[in-house]
Order: C-alpha cells, then structure tokens, then sequence
C-alpha cells in the first residue's frame, strides 16, 4: 500500500513535469537490443510485466541488434514527451548526442543490464549485474575444477564493443591470470546467438584436431553454449565431459543441458531489471533525488550439483 501511494505521488509529479502523460499514467520508452537469447526475451517479458502490474504505459521497440535503429526509437520517444526512457544498449560508445537531447528534453534515462561509455549526467542510472565479477566467477570455477592440469580454453564472446562482452572477457581473463596451465587458445565473437556460437564452434573444433587439443570452452551466455553444444557433439564428443562447458545467464535450456551432462556450469544474470529500474524512477520522480549511478544486481554460479531440474523448473516461470 506504501509503495502505491509513493507511485501515485509520483505519477502526479511526473504529469506536472513533463506534462506528457494523465494524472494516473507514466509513459516510458524501453529500446530493447532484440531477442537475440532466451535472457534477452526474458528480460522483455518481465519488463512488461513489471509496467503493467505499475499501471505504467510501457511503448516498447526492438531494435533487432541494431544500434541505429535504438537511437531512432529514443528520439521517436522524446518526440513523444515520455516521462523516461529505458536502454539497454546494444554496444558501449556512441550515445553521447541522443543522451544528451533526452537530457535536454527532462527525461530521464535508465540503463538496463548494459552500460555505456558516456558522461554519467546523461543517464539516470544503470541497472546491471557485475559483468566482471561473472567472468571472473566463471574463472574461478575453471581454474578450481581443472585443478593444475594443462588446459586449453575456447571462448567465444559476446556482440563486438558490448559491455557484457568486454567485461565478461575482462573479469574471466583476470582469474586466469598467473595460470600456466592454463590458455585461452581460439577466442571469437559468436554475437550471443545460439546459431553463431555453434558456428564458430565448428571452427574452433576443426583448428583444434577435431576438438582434442580443447578442454574447455568458456561462452560470454549461455545460448552461444547450447549451439557450441550441439557442433561438440556432432563432432562425435561429449560436452561437459571431453570439453568442459562454462557460460554465463542461467536460462532453462541451460540446466537441461547440465541435468543431461552436457554443461557444468553457469553464472546467473537476473532478467528482472526492471524492478530496480521502475523503483529507482518512482523515487526520482517523487522526491527528485537522483538514485546511486549504478545499481548493482546480485549473480550466482550454479553447477550440476544445484540439482539443474528443479532449477529449470523455476526458470521458466521467469517469462524465458
């Protein structure tokens, strides 16, 4: 009941503000990346749902992985007069100027699950998880099961200049550091696809003797890892079991792949930035206090022994 009034309050002072939307109504603009994942459409799904269960008038645009087609629809929003715009931005650079005239117009823009490399008085604040922090706990995890044996890793990284590719790559590089035994051999963008990571796969497993000379394979999510999956085994190896498989998001088909052997381990990343975001917006609007520039999400690493079924089971009911 608390949080209703603090939202109506807001409502009304977001109405005066920017004297766009009723009494009773937010407008806010979200300019989602695509659904290039299973993460990604569940990212959606619970941003949906989380405007609808606030009485806030969602105006979504899927920019299809396309960082031009984003910076299009945050202008079609300022157009419109929304009372905030949320980004999830496909890449880190090049959104100084469209930043800057939804600063100029008062409305306020939340980053969600990405940042960006621009002046931080250009956006509201970022909702996202530690980026580094998960490679770097998927590092761990792979310099702790291998356990001093020669290992030659794989990766295959996220969408070229993003920050989940960067940071990920940054953070799991960090824990390998010092390692002899370990080396990162072949490393290539897979685009976060499910078909692109299967595609590289195949690659990497023909420059390595059909996959001999690999014992792991680290993948930026979990979808390129499901399609690097699928080339191990049509390679006529098992996943999980010859290559090692590690990746970060914890999506359902995920775990199915770890209760079936096939993967073993991930680093969740909660698709619910919305909540934080719709809660750091209402206090904005109501009080005008600006929220912390980063609000961090918390990430956990599962492995085949956090019984993967159940965990799936509860997956699924997250809109994936």
């Amino acid at each position: 009941m608390k949080f209703v009034k603090a939202l109506a309050s807001a409502t009304i002072l977001a109405a005066c503000t920017f004297g766009s939307a009723s009494a009773d109504e937010l407008v806010v603009g979200f300019s989602q990346i695509g659904s290039e994942s299973g993460w990604r459409a569940a990212e959606t799904t619970l941003t949906k749902q989380q405007a609808e269960q606030r009485g806030i008038d969602l105006k979504f645009a899927d920019a299809q992985q396309k960082q031009e087609n984003q910076i299009k629809a945050i202008r079609s929003f300022i157009a419109q007069g929304v009372n905030a715009i949320l980004l999830a931005p496909v890449v880190a650079t090049g959104w100084d100027e469209v930043l800057q005239e939804a600063k100029d117009a008062e409305i306020p823009v939340i980053l969600l699950d990405r940042t960006v490399d621009a002046p931080k008085e250009l956006y509201l604040t970022a909702v996202t998880s530690d980026l580094v922090h998960e490679g770097n706990v998927a590092g761990k995890w792979l310099v702790d099961t291998v356990a001093g044996k020669p290992c030659n890793v794989v990766e295959l990284q996220g969408t070229t200049g993003s920050s989940p590719a960067i940071d990920r790559k940054k953070g799991f590089e960090a824990a390998l550091a010092g390692k002899d035994n370990l080396k990162i051999v072949r490393s290539q963008t897979g685009d976060f696809t499910r078909t692109k990571g299967k595609e590289v796969m195949e690659s990497f497993l023909k420059a390595e003797d059909g996959g001999k000379n690999i014992c792991a394979l680290y993948a930026h999510n979990d979808d390129m890892a499901v399609g690097a999956i699928q080339a191990i085994k049509e390679a006529g190896l098992k996943p999980g079991k010859d290559i090692l498989v590690v990746s970060i998001d914890a999506v359902p088909d995920i775990f199915q792949a770890m209760a079936a052997g096939e993967a073993n381990a991930t680093v969740e990343l909660t698709p619910n930035m919305a909540g934080p975001a719709f809660d750091a917006l209402a206090a904005y609007l109501k009080d005008g206090k600006e929220p912390a520039k980063w609000i961090q999400t918390e990430s956990k690493l599962y492995t085949q022994a956090d019984d993967p079924m159940k965990v799936y089971e509860e997956k699924k009911g997250l809109g994936y």
